[in-house]
């Protein structure tokens, strides 16, 4: 049985002021020419569908287009759950017409997918919260899903019964893998884990939380380890990390796919893929990354003079570029002028201003748009005021103040 296994997709998501979503469009068509070029049986998506809880119209059509074609019109399952930058209630509204169409969607810890059969040869055959077992005509074994969306305290609390998260979390989730995988798990089947959430190696460095990520670790509080995970599965697809990885610890791959996109500088140069499962019951799985490769790429360069990178961007038009001028003095309007005409991508000009004492000044230079909403506003107002980003409890409160204001 092939699966490919994919994550991060951030539909709608932004650089600074570029819209993306062209790209994304490109992106998930070559998703869609795997899943069909490899022929595979089944595609699991790992959480973060959309970048923010409401989407925009463009962003849902682009989603649920590209989730009916890696379907085949119902021929394969598509499984897809909620990261933290989805709403689970928006994820799981459509459910029922989505099913129609082989999608099933994920939006809750505890979410129950009904059985249900698809007249082109596989069915739903058991289910139960945060679990469901698929069955095809052309195999002689089933495959196992445990899927776990993202939960932040208020859905853990609701829908896991935790109250105090940040002492039980791993406690409460691994006991519900383990009680899942003891009822519905054994090897006659192909079984895997499914799930959005922050896994790494307990006593090794943190991974980095992607940049402009809605961070979801709390301390170690939110951290899952590998030892959490539940045994006799076969393979952990995760999401959540930007990066493709794999978290040592367990005796089977638990694999973090990467975004099909790198969304900021800090991930520029970086390969992604998605990754191709083959899996049989009783067997270690054998999975291989498929780099993908639409989009364009980030580049972060650095000059010292504005003809040299005038010169270099219009060599390098293909590209969206975060740009550093080492200069002693500030940038005018006229070589500003230069350097975006000279390149439609120039996503953050840096002037780095040496002083008289030797120290250096960076300003980043953004360009005003108008068209981003208040909080986006506000923030680069706010770096702008103190040269770093605004906490999550500040935006919060910050559109906490504009929704009473409205």
């Amino acid at each position: 049985m092939k699966i490919l296994h994919t994550a991060d997709w951030h539909i709608g998501k932004k650089l600074d002021h570029f819209h993306r979503l062209g790209e994304q469009r490109e992106v998930l068509n070559e998703l869609i020419e795997i899943a069909d070029s490899e022929e595979v049986d089944a595609v699991i998506v790992a959480g973060d569908l959309y970048d923010n809880f409401n989407p925009t119209t463009e962003a849902i059509e682009l989603f649920y287009n590209t989730v009916k074609r890696l379907s085949n019109n119902g021929k394969r399952p598509v499984i897809a759950i909620a990261g933290n930058h989805d709403s689970p209630d928006r994820i799981e509204v459509s459910d029922p017409l989505a099913r129609a169409c082989g999608i099933i969607l994920s939006g809750h810890p505890q979410t129950l997918v009904k059985p249900f059969s698809m007249d082109t040869g596989w069915r739903i055959s058991k289910s139960d919260h945060g679990f469901l077992e698929i069955e095809w005509d052309e195999f002689d074994f089933p495959l196992r899903v445990i899927h776990t969306p993202f939960a932040n305290e208020y859905r853990l609390k609701t829908f896991l019964g935790i109250e105090n998260p940040e002492a039980q979390m791993r406690e409460v989730l691994s006991s519900h893998w383990n009680n899942l995988v003891e009822k519905y798990c054994d090897n006659k089947g192909a079984n895997i884990l499914l799930s959005h959430l922050f896994v790494a190696e307990r006593g090794k460095e943190i991974p980095e939380e992607p940049d402009g990520e809605k961070p979801i670790v709390l301390g170690n509080a939110q951290i899952i380890y590998p030892e959490n995970l539940p045994d006799r599965i076969q393979y952990a697809a995760l999401g959540h990390l930007h990066r493709y990885q794999i978290v040592k610890g367990k005796d089977y791959p638990v694999v973090y796919s990467s975004s099909p996109l790198s969304y900021s500088f800090a991930e520029s140069g970086q390969t992604k893929y998605a990754v191709l499962i083959d899996i049989e019951p009783a067997q270690p799985v054998q999975y291989r990354p498929l780099p993908l490769s639409a989009g364009r790429p980030l580049v972060r360069k650095r000059f010292e003079e504005i003809d040299r990178a005038v010169e270099w961007l219009m060599e390098n038009k293909e590209c969206l570029v975060e740009i550093t001028l080492a200069m002693k003095d500030y940038l005018s309007s006229e070589d500003r002028k230069r350097l975006y005409q000279a390149h439609d991508g120039i996503i953050t000009l840096i002037p780095e201003i040496q002083t008289e004492d030797g120290q250096i000044n960076k300003l980043n230079q953004h360009q005003i748009n108008l068209e981003k909403n208040i909080a986006e506003l506000f923030s680069d107002y706010f770096i702008f005021r103190h040269g770093l980003n605004p906490s999550e409890e500040l935006m919060s409160l910050f559109k906490e103040v504009q929704s009473r204001k409205s």
